[in-house]
């Protein structure tokens, strides 16, 4: 049994991204489904009504307009209370974030308090809106999800959600079909700036994580634009003297082994979406991971926060 299978929460998450991917095409995951159906009974949530475990609810992209439907509680959004005494560390990103959380925590369980804003943090600018969408008053999001308490480890993430394209209503199109890309490269500099200047002025070691690969065939994204935005953002990083674990150069050379495949094997509108092959750290043709992969994500990220965890009690 592989490492993750041994928490359900983990797996019913990871087998409703597989399912959502499949369902894009209008295809059944069987696999998915009977991890969903195993793990029920360990994702109920106690909100007095029953949630729905369908994996087509799952929506991978939490910040579309249309993606508002009841959805299981991600495992990556849980909010856990902190075991007293032990350093507090905040993992600031997407949904790729969101899947190797709850890994991460379960791999420094008795080591460290590690923790997720209850939402998908999106792109550069949600951190800078106010965390009261109605009144537009208040904290911001970013000074919501930092809070009143001590941090001493904060691993940040701003990227796919910058780069991807949409026909500005929340449908991903790629640029030749009039895509309009969320953030320009050079906006998303100006307000990773202004974020990361915020979190310095936390008293937490401040690491970003670099955005990881962006498959060909992906719908709505470009092949290698993440290259395009995690240079900038080591630009920006370096000005500010904040160090730099990249993630996106430990997939890469783990995919070595196992290439994603070209866009050309993408499948066309209407037909079966193709199945990861085993040793797959993403899904085909998306940005996000497999199970395996999620796993391999987290040990890293372990290993980036141990090395800048305190060594004295934390606060």
């Amino acid at each position: 049994m592989l490492p993750f299978m041994k928490h359900p929460p983990i797996v019913l998450f990871l087998a409703l991204i597989t399912a959502s991917v499949f369902a894009q095409q209008g295809s059944p995951s069987p696999v998915a489904a009977s991890a969903v159906s195993s793990t029920n009974a360990n994702a109920s949530v106690s909100s007095g009504k029953e949630k729905s475990t369908d994996p087509n609810s799952q929506n991978l992209e939490p910040d579309r307009k249309d993606a508002r439907a009841s959805k299981p509680l991600n495992p990556g959004l849980v909010q856990v209370p902190d075991v007293p005494g032990l350093p507090r560390v905040l993992i600031i990103g997407d949904s790729i974030s969101m899947g190797y959380t709850p890994f991460v925590r379960t791999k420094l369980e008795g080591k460290a308090n590690i923790h997720h804003p209850p939402q998908n943090c999106g792109n550069t600018q949600r951190p800078l809106d106010k965390a009261d969408r109605r009144t537009q008053t208040g904290p911001s999001n970013l000074e919501k999800w930092l809070g009143a308490d001590h941090w001493d480890v904060i691993l940040f993430n701003f990227g796919l959600h910058d780069l991807k394209y949409t026909d500005g209503n929340g449908k991903y199109i790629g640029p030749s079909e009039g895509g309009i890309r969320d953030t320009p490269p050079d906006l998303y500099g100006k307000k990773l700036q202004e974020i990361a200047t915020q979190l310095k002025k936390t008293d937490a070691k401040v690491v970003f994580v670099t955005t990881t690969p962006v498959p060909p065939g992906c719908q709505g994204r470009v092949a290698g634009d993440e290259k395009v935005y995690n240079e900038v953002a080591l630009g920006v990083v370096k000005q500010l003297d904040i160090p730099v674990a990249d993630l996106c150069g430990f997939v890469t050379e783990k995919q070595k082994a196992l290439p994603p495949r070209p866009a050309s094997e993408a499948p066309k509108p209407g037909d079966r979406r193709v199945g990861p092959r085993p040793g797959e750290m993403q899904l085909p043709f998306n940005v996000h991971f497999t199970p395996e992969g999620c796993d391999q994500q987290a040990d890293f990220i372990v290993t980036t926060i141990q090395k800048y965890l305190p060594s004295a009690p934390a606060k």
